[in-house]
């Protein structure tokens, strides 16, 4: 990103999509800070089961940003989806304060919103790396006051104690990140920005059954979990379909309009052909 050959294209494409950089850029802030300030006052397994509605939320933002609105077949999905992992997660007891909720509320309605601008800025000939890297300054800047505020005389009283682990923490933590964020884009570029939180919420559930054949927590499974995960599993085959479904239709719309222009192209008659070919035409040649 930072050789002689993109130097010159940087300017460009920050002066293009400014607007969206920066909203991923604070979105992504705040999505961070609101979410692990919920988890000071909140219990685990209601901050999940807030979060597990991303993806009924990224769909709401997508239809006022990316002018993508779902199908009948396509939200019930969601709903199913959303209802059948808030089910799963759900562990008998949700504490938490009403700030710490509101917190949770906040950050993923940013995490929704920041999806969805990612998804357009994706579609729109941004490359994955060029997004990372180009909102990545957007969010430490936001971020940055609050750590000095907070955080940062905590942070100087524990690397007296582990300084050299600090470093090493900080270095992996953000190799982590950058590999997430990179990958989380790519899949926002080849599917969508729904299509990748209704993934992620099919991984949770591919975890809690892989943890129960493999790792043998079967005390864990109640039958609300149960229950919770044919939900899941059903809302994520029922999304799938009609958006598999939906994206055929579409391909076959454009196909039958790539023809109907091709047949609607004027032909040269073979006449006024021969007559260019005729020595006697007065642009040829003898």
């Amino acid at each position: 990103m930072l050789g002689k050959s993109m130097r010159g294209t940087h300017r460009t494409s920050v002066e293009k999509q400014w607007k969206g950089l920066v909203a991923i850029g604070v979105l992504m802030a705040a999505n961070i800070a609101f979410n692990n300030s919920s988890l000071v006052n909140m219990s685990l397994s209601l901050n999940q089961i807030i979060r597990a509605s991303i993806p009924v939320v990224t769909a709401i933002v997508a239809v006022v940003v990316e002018h993508q609105i779902p199908g009948k077949g396509e939200a019930s999905g969601l709903l199913v989806l959303t209802g059948g992992v808030m089910l799963s997660v759900y562990e008998g007891t949700a504490a938490g304060s009403p700030y710490a909720i509101f917190c949770c509320i906040a950050g993923t309605i940013c995490n929704g919103a920041m999806m969805s601008f990612s998804g357009r800025l994706l579609s729109e000939k941004l490359d994955v790396l060029r997004l990372a890297f180009y909102t990545a300054p957007v969010s430490l800047g936001v971020l940055l006051p609050l750590f000095y505020l907070q955080e940062a005389e905590r942070i100087q009283q524990y690397m007296v104690i582990h300084g050299r682990h600090v470093y090493i923490l900080v270095t992996l933590s953000s190799m982590l990140a950058l590999s997430y964020n990179v990958v989380h884009s790519l899949m926002i570029l080849h599917t969508s920005a729904v299509s990748t939180t209704v993934i992620g919420e099919a991984k949770i559930i591919g975890l809690l059954i892989l943890s129960y054949f493999i790792l043998g927590e079967k005390k864990v499974f109640t039958p609300n979990l149960w229950i919770g995960c044919v939900l899941a599993i059903g809302g994520f085959c029922l999304y799938s379909h009609f958006k598999l479904r939906a994206m055929q239709c579409k391909a076959a719309e454009l196909a039958s309009r790539d023809g109907a222009n091709a047949e609607g192209r004027p032909l040269i008659p073979a006449a006024t052909q021969l007559t260019k070919l005729s020595p006697r035409s007065p642009g040829s040649r003898v």
